[in-house]
């Protein structure tokens, strides 16, 4: 029996959840950041900050598929 699930297999179905279910959360956690620097009335530089920090490791995660694409791997 071929281990497929509507023709995909467990391999492809995993990276179509880490690649579009965990940039939906990324995108998701943006809205929360830009939410809480509106609540907390930060201006423009606080909301910078916010950004920058809270978002750091967002982009780690996307630079690691980046260099996964680049490297070929």
């Amino acid at each position: 029996m071929d281990n497929t699930i509507f023709g995909l297999t467990e391999g492809q179905i995993a990276q179509f959840g880490l690649t579009f279910g965990v940039g939906a959360f990324i995108l998701y956690m943006l809205f929360i950041v830009l939410n809480l620097a509106l609540e907390a009335k930060a201006g423009k530089f606080g909301t910078f900050i916010i950004f920058l920090v809270l978002s750091l490791g967002m982009m780690g995660f996307l630079a690691k598929n980046i260099i996964q694409w680049v490297l070929g791997i």
